[in-house]
Formats: C-alpha cells, sequence, structure tokens
C-alpha cells in the first residue's frame, strides 16, 4: 500500500463490503439488461444474417461494416441526422435559455408560467408528431390551409424544415427545464456586486451567470445532442423518411425489421452506438474541462 493512502480500518472495510454487496444486484441487472444487448449486436454485426433465412447465417466479420460505410444510403441518412442535430440543439439552447430565465425570474403566478412552458414536453413524442403531420396535410390540415394546401412534407428541405420545427417545439422546455437548475446556483450576491461595478445586464451575464452556468449548460447540451442524434419518432411519424429525410436511426429501423438484415441492421446500431459515445466524450472533454472546479 502506498505510503501517501490511509488504510482503511476493519469497520470502515467491512461498510464497503457491504455496500458492494448492496449494489450489487443492480449492477448485475444492469449489465444483463444494458451489456448483454450491446455484446449480441455487436456479435450479430459480424454475420451475414438474414432472418427470413437464419439457416444461412454466416460470419463475415467487418464486411458489414464496409457496406455500411461504403452506402451512400448511410452518409446521406448521417448527414439529415447532423443537420437535424445541430440546428435544432442550437436553436433550442437560445430558446430554452431565455425561457428558463423567464421562468426563474417571474415574480406573479410563477407555477402556472412553469406550467405552460412545460406542456409540450409533457405530450408524447409520437403524439405530438401526429399533431404536426395533421397539421400540415393539405386540405385539412390548418397550418396547410394557411400556406395554400401547402405540403412541406413532401420535398426534402421543408420536411427537414417541418421535423426540426416538431423538435424545437417539443423538447425546448426540457432545456430550459435544465439550464433553468443552473440558474438557480447562480447566487444572487455576485449579481448584486457585478452591478454595482456598473456591469450591464449582458455583461453580467455573459461574465458571471453564463460561466457559473457551465455545468448545467455542458449536462443540456449532451442530453439533448444524443437525444436529437437518435432521433426516430418524429421522422417515421412525419415522413417515415421518405423524400431522403430518413435518419440514421430509420436507416437501422428500415434494415432490422423492413427487410430483416440483422446483419446490415446491427452493423448499422453499433456505429450509431459509437457516434454516441464520440460525442459524449468530445462534450465532457471538451467543454466540461472548462467548467468551474475543474483543474
Amino acid at each position: 500500500m502506498s505510503a501517501g493512502r490511509a488504510q482503511l480500518s476493519e469497520g470502515a472495510r467491512a461498510e464497503r463490503r457491504l455496500g458492494w454487496m448492496l449494489c450489487a444486484p443492480a449492477f448485475i441487472i444492469m449489465v444483463a439488461v444494458t451489456g448483454y444487448p450491446i455484446v449480441y449486436a455487436i456479435y450479430l454485426s459480424l454475420q451475414r444474417y438474414d432472418l427470413r433465412f437464419p439457416s444461412q447465417a454466416k460470419f463475415v466479420g467487418l464486411s458489414n461494416y464496409a457496406a455500411v460505410l461504403s452506402s451512400t444510403y448511410w452518409w446521406n441518412a448521417f448527414i439529415v441526422t447532423l443537420v437535424i442535430t445541430v440546428i435544432s440543439v442550437a436553436i433550442e439552447l437560445v430558446l430554452g435559455m431565455a425561457l428558463a430565465i423567464v421562468m426563474h425570474r417571474t415574480i406573479f403566478g410563477r407555477g402556472t408560467v412553469r406550467t405552460s412552458i412545460l406542456i409540450p414536453y409533457g405530450i408524447v413524442t409520437v403524439v405530438a408528431a401526429f399533431s404536426w403531420q395533421y397539421a400540415w396535410t393539405p386540405s385539412t390540415g390548418y397550418l396547410s390551409s394557411l400556406f395554400g394546401d401547402a405540403a412541406p412534407l413532401t420535398h426534402q428541405t421543408q420536411a427537414i424544415a417541418t421535423i426540426i420545427l416538431a423538435e424545437i417545439w417539443k423538447t425546448t422546455p426540457f432545456m430550459a427545464l435544465l439550464l433553468m437548475a443552473g440558474l438557480a446556483l447562480v447566487p444572487e450576491d455576485l449579481q448584486k456586486a457585478a452591478k454595482v461595478d456598473g456591469a450591464t445586464a449582458w455583461q453580467r451575464f455573459v461574465r458571471v451567470t453564463l460561466p457559473l452556468m457551465k455545468p448545467a449548460i455542458l449536462v443540456a447540451l449532451l442530453f439533448r445532442t444524443l437525444d436529437a442524434f437518435r432521433i426516430f419518432d418524429n421522422i417515421f411519424v412525419l415522413t417515415s423518411g421518405g423524400h431522403n429525410t430518413g435518419s440514421v436511426s430509420i436507416l437501422g429501423y428500415d434494415n432490422l425489421f423492413s427487410a430483416l438484415n440483422l446483419g446490415i441492421g446491427s452493423a448499422i446500431s453499433v456505429l450509431i452506438f459509437i457516434a454516441v459515445a464520440i460525442i459524449a466524450f468530445l462534450f465532457i472533454k471538451g467543454f466540461g474541462a472548462a467548467a468551474p472546479g475543474r483543474s
């Protein structure tokens, strides 16, 4: 044992063993629920496995990954996913911060204001997506009728814009909720001191509030970016991936459940998992190091 490390007493070791014993059942269940599907997906991604002909399954190594990464379908879906993720999360961050400030600063009717802002997030995503689909259905939808029976869901650019709009409407309250928690941690004394020193409201926000909110902003951006990159519900309901609006999750779904190609579908799922892990690493590495209390 190193000299700089204090030796645990017998009672402390007993408490540590008890802690491990109490955590073990939950840990085992979590590994079984999350670890096994991941390992099995990796196994299937190395097979040529058509569910219609299970007896013809064959180990092909990394051929499925090569097929996916060399396919224009994958890269088109990847670009669409990136566009939806970057634009929606960026707009949600700005709007979410504005709503968070409103919820945090509201004095009268605070409960009513917060409840009304959070209503869209409380609606099930599929239900919200169907409402947007109905609104843009020509001859029946109220939004479509306002624009001369427009059908934006039948054109790629307009459909992607509608999907982004639906994402922003649905999940901005979630972003605002996380950011409001960060605002609550900013000491009022610092704000008052900066105001006494002559700082304007914008300077107080940029130089006092934002630096202290970096941990909350990291959490909000990380959660929403990972969620947006895996977008499925809105696209599936609004366009079903048609008109080149499919995301990587839609592509994986089509291969797994429509084409019954478990090999290619599992390879796509593993690639999505890797992309999500890279995004999480970059956020934590780049943003987390700048958070207060970090060296």
